[in-house]
């Protein structure tokens, strides 16, 4: 074996590991940019915080006697109605950061910065996953933060057993699916002043028509059918009871696989979204990549 096709060969062999060291380097660069932006902006933090703290102690003490909670799954015995809606809660923490994500990224589509960031020489899909990592990382040590505060004013929930790790896995995956739902709708806000439209039209009907803050047989039992239609096909309502199921160790049925299912979705049409080439062309027409 000569030596120039010994030094082909080593070229090869390290040609791959180079690669995937670039992209975990990309990875790191882009959630450290995310944290070291989110530390700065400690105002933030304390809203993530404010708004589900004020419905556990205002919105759950006023209605404690006028929502009773039936021993019903995933529950053994009747619970306060705080226990109840706190899953809701942790859901609305990771909705609302997942939608401040594709403010976001309308921001850094305006600024510039999202065209520095997809002409990377990367795959465009990695770069995104990468945002949305980010995004899902933010989102989790943010009800995580809420977990523990809402503990802390007596909130009882079973966190400390096996069942507490199935419900971390639960969070994450439900980070993931709201941000990659952010990271859509980022696609076709083409500016910062629309997104108070995507509150009214996305953010709150996805949370009100949910299990967050009333069990699915409430909504059946009251007559409001096209309510009930609606919270069954809702992402959001499964995000939320696969976490509330997996908190007490039960069985969450098909809740997982929707949720995995709009994770893919969702991030997959963003993508397609976001291929000026291929996509909607929302980025050519206002500050993408040419």
């Amino acid at each position: 074996m000569t030596p120039a096709s010994t030094t082909v060969e080593a070229a090869d062999d390290t040609a791959p590991r180079r690669g995937i060291a670039h992209a975990l380097q990309a990875m790191r660069a882009i959630v450290m940019r995310e944290l070291i932006k989110f530390s700065q902006q400690t105002g933030r933090l304390v809203s993530a915080l404010v708004r589900p703290l004020l419905w556990l102690a205002v919105f759950a003490a006023g209605f404690r006697n006028v929502f009773g909670v039936a021993i019903v799954e995933p529950y053994d015995t009747y619970i306060p109605y705080d226990v109840y809606i706190a899953p809701g809660l942790v859901g609305m923490v990771l909705l609302f950061n997942g939608m401040q994500s594709s403010l976001a990224m309308v921001y850094d589509r305006e600024m510039g910065l999202m065209r520095l960031l997809l002409t990377a020489p990367l795959p465009r899909a990695w770069l995104l996953f990468c945002k949305l990592c980010a995004t899902a990382l933010l989102s989790v040590l943010q009800a995580l933060a809420f977990i523990v505060v809402a503990m802390l004013v007596g909130t009882d929930l079973p966190l400390f057993s096996l069942a507490g790790l199935h419900a971390l896995l639960a969070l994450v995956c439900g980070a993931l699916m709201l941000g990659a739902l952010g990271l859509l709708l980022s696609v076709y806000i083409k500016q910062l002043e629309n997104f108070a439209g995507t509150m009214n039209f996305v953010i709150f009907p996805m949370y009100f028509m949910s299990t967050a803050l009333y069990p699915l047989w409430k909504l059946q039992e009251s007559g409001a059918e096209w309510v009930y239609q609606l919270a069954r096909f809702n992402p959001f309502t499964h995000a939320v009871e696969w976490i509330r199921f997996a908190l007490y160790g039960k069985d969450p049925g098909a809740a997982p696989w929707v949720v995995l299912g709009c994770l893919f979705v969702f991030f997959f049409v963003a993508c397609w979204g976001y291929d000026p080439q291929r996509g909607f062309g929302g980025l050519t027409k206002r500050g993408g990549p040419p």
